[in-house]
């Protein structure tokens, strides 16, 4: 327990932690505006952010119960943050598939280059020299 919270009675620790879901849940809707954008580099930090907040709720969870209208609101925060949750998994399994699509091209084209590379920057054979021209 920090000392701010040993400090605090029942109901500051219970208000403390149901704001620690409303900071999650904001972060999560970051992170879901990130995912749709593709802001890719930018999901990954703050998913760092995320992670340590849900370890610090972890924390606090286990020393606070909630009841009541508080566990109501706690539970309707956790919807909303498994909702964007959700999304967020869409948006980068999408994105996964995007770079299997290309990462499929490129493997394709390498085979390509290496089949048929050692053709490039060769010049046509005059053969009319050799066998005459067509149609004379």
């Amino acid at each position: 327990m920090t000392p701010r919270s040993a400090a605090a009675g029942p109901g500051d620790r219970e208000e403390m932690l149901l704001a620690a879901y409303a900071t999650l849940r904001e972060t999560s809707a970051r992170m879901l505006t990130l995912a749709r954008f593709g802001e890719w580099e930018a999901l990954v930090e703050q998913e760092s952010r995320y992670l340590v907040q849900v370890e610090r709720i972890r924390r606090m969870d286990a020393q606070q119960s909630l009841r009541g209208e508080r566990a109501a609101r706690k539970a309707a925060l956790l919807e909303q943050i498994l909702e964007q949750d959700m999304e967020i998994r869409q948006c980068l399994v999408a994105r996964r598939d995007e770079l299997g699509r290309l990462i499929g091209n490129s493997r394709r084209q390498q085979s390509l280059d290496r089949a048929y590379g050692a053709q490039q920057g060769t010049l046509p054979i005059d053969a009319s020299r050799r066998f005459g021209k067509r149609g004379t």
